[in-house]
């Protein structure tokens, strides 16, 4: 398998990989198609495996409210595996990859709502535990990993994602 940039020929491919792997919902494979139209894509890679995708995942910025300190917090939505090829571990591969290089691009810490015993395996921790709320009132599911030591320390607040988050089709 092999890990890679995103390139706009993998649009077509990435969509029905979310689609797939979210039961056939839009929502994921819209998501996508907005930051990356919007060029709020930090990090978005694409799993291969035998000459097609099989998995996708995507960094966008997010904000903190009331942020006194200068924080780059980007947010790990979605992430994506196609049904057939999960439990492989290209979700994990995914992850891995794309947390390194968010580091690379500078990034603080990474935030994701999710399963707590899937993204704990990453080193993500709850976020309340270090100030941190969401926009969707989740505690446990809202998790955050510092990617240097002090990442998180003076910085408290909302995390809020990207707009075309919140999008409704047309």
């Amino acid at each position: 398998m092999e890990i890679r940039p995103f390139t706009a020929s993998d649009a077509a491919a990435v969509s029905e990989v979310h689609r797939r792997a979210f039961d056939g919902r839009l929502d994921e494979s819209r998501i996508v198609q907005r930051l990356h139209d919007a060029d709020k894509a930090v990090v978005s890679l694409v799993a291969v495996a035998d000459n097609q995708i099989v998995g996708h995942i995507l960094f966008s910025p997010t904000t903190v409210a009331d942020q006194g300190e200068n924080v780059e917090l980007v947010g790990l939505a979605p992430v994506g595996v196609r049904p057939e090829n999960q439990n492989e571990g290209v979700g994990s591969s995914l992850i891995q990859h794309g947390v390194e290089k968010c580091r690379e691009a500078g990034a603080d810490a990474v935030v994701v709502l999710g399963d707590p015993e899937y993204y704990s395996r990453f080193g993500f921790e709850r976020a309340s535990e270090y100030g941190l709320g969401n926009e969707y009132g989740a505690d446990e599911g809202f998790m955050v990993k510092p990617l240097h030591e002090g990442a998180v320390a003076n910085v408290d607040g909302i995390v809020t994602y990207q707009p075309e988050f919140q999008q409704e089709e047309q």
